[in-house]
Parts: C-alpha cells; sequence; structure tokens
C-alpha cells in the first residue's frame, strides 16, 4: 500500500468521526501481525502473506461508547534492519497490541524488548495488550496460556490469545484496546480538558499529525 493510495486519501478527509486513535501492532517476524490486521479490517486470511517491508497502514472506524472513532492501524517489520523505520511511528500512538506467536519461544522470549523500545520510543500513557497468536495450532503450542498470562501480569498489561486463520478474539482485542485509551482518555480529560488539543487524541475534524515525514518505506510485500 503506497502513502499515496487515493483511498487513504479519500478516507483521511473523511471528517466524520469523534476520535482517531493511531495503533500499532509489533513483535517478531512472522508471529502474524499483517494476518491479523488483514482480518480485522477486511475480514480476510491468507497464509500466502511475506514478511512486511518497513511499515503498512489500514484505517477502519468503530462505535464505542457512543463515539465514532476512526482507528489508523499500523503493521510493523519485525526484523531487525527496519526497526529505525518503525520505532519512528510510535510517537503519538495510543495504544500497541504487542504480539507473539505460541509456537514460537524465540518470539516470546522477544516480549520484554518490545516492552523496552515502547518505553523508549512511545509516550507515557500508550496502552498495550498482549497477544499470543496462532492459538488454533494447538499441537505446535510452546507457550502455555498461563505463561501468557503471567507474563502480562508481570507487565501490568491485557492478555488475549487470538488466531487470525480462526478469527478468534481479533476483533475482542481491538475492541478491548479502544475501550481501555477511552477510559483512560477520559480519565486525563476530567483532570486536564485541554490534552485533546495537546496530543491525547485528535478529535473531530483533526488528523494525526505526528507521522514521520518522508518515510523510508511504507509498502509492503502483502
Amino acid at each position: 500500500m503506497s502513502g499515496q493510495d487515493p483511498k487513504w486519501q479519500k478516507d483521511a478527509a473523511d471528517q466524520n468521526f469523534d476520535y482517531m486513535f493511531k495503533l500499532l501492532i509489533i513483535g517478531n517476524s512472522s508471529v502474524g501481525k499483517t494476518s491479523f490486521l488483514f482480518r480485522y479490517a477486511d475480514d480476510s486470511f491468507t497464509s500466502a502473506f511475506v514478511s512486511t517491508v518497513g511499515i503498512d497502514f489500514k484505517v477502519k472506524t468503530v462505535f464505542r461508547h457512543d463515539k465514532r472513532v476512526k482507528l489508523q492501524i499500523w503493521d510493523t517489520a519485525g526484523q531487525e534492519r527496519y526497526r529505525t523505520i518503525t520505532t519512528a511511528y510510535y510517537r503519538g500512538a495510543m495504544g500497541f497490541i504487542l504480539m507473539y506467536d505460541i509456537t514460537n519461544e524465540e518470539s516470546f522470549n522477544s516480549v520484554q524488548d518490545w516492552v523496552t523500545q515502547i518505553k523508549t520510543y512511545s509516550w507515557d500513557n500508550a496502552q498495550v495488550i498482549l497477544v499470543g497468536n496462532k492459538c488454533d495450532m494447538e499441537e505446535e503450542r510452546v507457550i502455555s496460556s498461563e505463561r501468557g498470562r503471567q507474563l502480562a501480569e508481570q507487565l501490568g498489561v491485557r492478555f488475549f490469545e487470538t488466531s487470525a486463520k480462526e478469527n478468534i478474539n481479533v476483533k475482542a482485542v481491538f475492541e478491548q484496546l479502544v475501550d481501555i485509551i477511552c477510559d483512560k482518555m477520559s480519565e486525563s480529560l476530567d483532570n486536564d480538558p485541554t490534552l485533546v488539543a495537546g496530543g491525547m487524541a485528535q478529535s473531530k475534524g483533526q488528523r494525526l499529525t505526528d507521522q514521520p515525514t518522508n518515510p523510508t518505506n511504507t509498502n509492503c510485500n502483502c
């Protein structure tokens, strides 16, 4: 998907929303981030996806708490060589879906490194949900649900096991993340109403303005 996609330009110009939230899906390569995004945004699945090059995104509008919320969802490459590109997009993100593959020990062991990336490059109030993906592959499982829950408790974040292939908990993850962001935003706005204008969330008629200029690569070989 090109950053100049006319469909994106048309959608971005649509101001019929109350808030716009920027969300990122992060984690090691091949944990299923792109499949997860396509299942949520397009309700589609294919096993033919290849590794994302740089970063890709989709836009989806949802209704939560009587509000029309536009989600700008970024699918980031997991490979180390793209880290400089992808971490540039952390700034201004309202929420992160931090994903590992339940059949891959290395992807689970890397979760703490990704948490460090979030703490280093995002703002303090960014919300995180830990996701153990590919739960349909039970026979190949190496990370138990209990280990995932324990890690989430240690990190102080919510936890889901999901399957993009079987469409298990995909929608629930996004709904939970949006709900958490809305709740935190409401709490913060009660204390300081200027936070909406200052970047807590983008209000009606505003677009996210904190994207890196001239990104190196926004294409995906999907």
